[in-house]
């Protein structure tokens, strides 16, 4: 069944925005596999006129003859199906002396399988684009999944659609307050799939048959013939070729070595050699640096950034032989350290903005002391230092937690911002009500359920 369109209004505005303008259009979209792509272009082309070419992993003159065909059925060039081109150059040159008399598309979605296996590909499209498509009504969309190619092929300085492009969009997974809409479960169990697999469309369809998230990840994910069982494992081949030096990485960070010494000692070599490997996976967000808020950024760590991968790092990749032996699930105490860490980071993205909109959030560390959350403002010199926990907590619980976060806030140097604020989120905390009656800034879930 295919649902509702969820979201993407900002997405689908710019191609409309670049629809409606004049001359010709050159767009690339990209993303992540299974991210939205596809979906997207198709609702976006409804009730237009135009060609859309789903391209193979193939030989380039399959390729070629592939989009041939289906620009001979839009034009109804008998002609055209009948010839035996053999370049992008000869197709591209026909689509650019074509008059058209009012706005039309060329969608080529999976574009990277053209560029990976005929790179002439793009020298052929900059030619008719120089020469006349730029001036035509073409609005041409290159729609690609394999980030790395989409970067260094279609996207930078040395490509030849360099300076040709009208507008480039990278598709992002779905917020919260969207991916929630997929899922039927009640709000903490749809948070816990969010935290383990993120706001990816199609994992969200294959969560939303579920009626909990245990029943979820017991079926697709601690099953050899589950869904999500080897799905990074295929992401990861599709963009890099040493692959286990990029699996020892990831499950070094997801585990708890995010120093680039730590991460060097636990895949066995030397901390120079990572920095390629962190940067081509920071570039696809899979992981990320993060620097403490205030501090030099020579104490900045790393961490798996992408939900999946972190969750598959964490009991997947360690476990492959006890779930296709033995069996192996998680217990709840190892399930909620997880959780514990990927809610604070959900708490500073998602939440935090939107009740404290206008400021900047981030965490500070510095040796043993760490502060969940800060987040601060300019204009009004303020800064809010909070603790964010996963778990339940006291009326006592939360004033423990104010004591020591005033503690360890005057470790914090922040002189430009005065104003101070001080604020616990977790998942449940008994008599908030009183707790707030005193003055105090407290949160749990259901402030964030009734914000999203």
């Amino acid at each position: 069944m295919i649902r509702g369109f969820i979201d993407r209004e900002d997405e689908t505005g710019i191609l409309v925005e670049e629809w409606n303008k004049n001359h010709g259009r050159l767009i690339i979209l990209y993303g992540r596999r299974r991210i939205g792509k596809t979906r997207l272009i198709t609702e976006f082309s409804k009730n237009k006129p135009g060609i859309m070419v789903f391209a193979e992993d193939t030989a380039p003159r399959l390729q070629i003859r592939n989009m041939q065909s289906e620009c001979a059925k839009f034009f109804d060039d008998d002609l055209l199906a009948s010839l035996d081109l053999i370049t992008w150059d000869q197709l591209f040159t026909y689509i650019a002396q074509k008059s058209l008399p009012k706005r039309t598309y060329l969608i080529i979605d999976e574009f990277t399988y053209l560029i990976k296996n005929d790179p002439s590909i793009l020298s052929g499209l900059q030619k008719s684009w120089d020469t006349k498509l730029s001036m035509s009504n073409w609005c041409i969309i290159l729609c690609g999944s394999m980030l790395g190619l989409m970067s260094d092929l279609a996207l930078s300085s040395t490509s030849p659609l360099y300076g040709r492009r009208t507008r480039d969009i990278f598709l992002e997974p779905l917020p919260f307050m969207h991916a929630r809409k997929f899922l039927s479960v009640p709000f903490k169990e749809a948070l816990r799939i969010y935290l383990t697999i993120g706001g990816v469309p199609e994992y969200l369809l294959k969560a939303e048959d579920y009626r909990s998230f245990r029943e979820f990840i017991g079926r697709e994910f601690f099953n050899r013939y589950g869904y999500f069982y080897r799905e990074p494992y295929f992401l990861l081949t599709q963009e890099f070729r040493e692959l286990k030096m990029y699996q020892s990485i990831l499950n070094a960070v997801a585990i708890g070595n995010t120093t680039p010494a730590a991460i060097a000692q636990f895949c066995g070599t030397d901390a120079r050699h990572l920095y390629p490997y962190l940067e081509s996976m920071a570039r696809l967000g899979i992981i990320e640096r993060e620097e403490p808020a205030f501090l030099k950024s020579k104490n900045g760590v790393y961490r798996v950034k992408d939900s999946l991968f972190d969750f598959w790092f964490n009991f997947i990749f360690p476990h492959r032989q006890e779930i296709e032996t033995s069996g192996y699930v998680p217990t709840d105490q190892e399930l909620d350290s997880y959780f514990g860490r990927r809610y604070e980071s959900f708490v500073r993205r998602d939440f935090i903005p939107g009740i404290f909109p206008g400021y900047r959030t981030g965490r500070w560390w510095y040796k043993e002391d760490e502060i969940d959350l800060i987040a601060f403002e300019q204009k009004t010199s303020t800064i809010i230092f909070g603790e964010v926990k996963w778990g339940d907590l006291t009326r006592s619980d939360v004033k423990n937690l104010l004591n020591r976060l005033k503690r360890k806030s005057k470790l914090v140097r922040h002189e430009e911002y005065v104003n101070e604020k001080f604020v616990v989120v977790a998942g449940t905390i008994d008599e908030k009500a009183e707790l707030l009656d005193e003055g105090f800034l407290v949160y749990d879930m259901s402030d964030i359920d009734r914000l999203m």
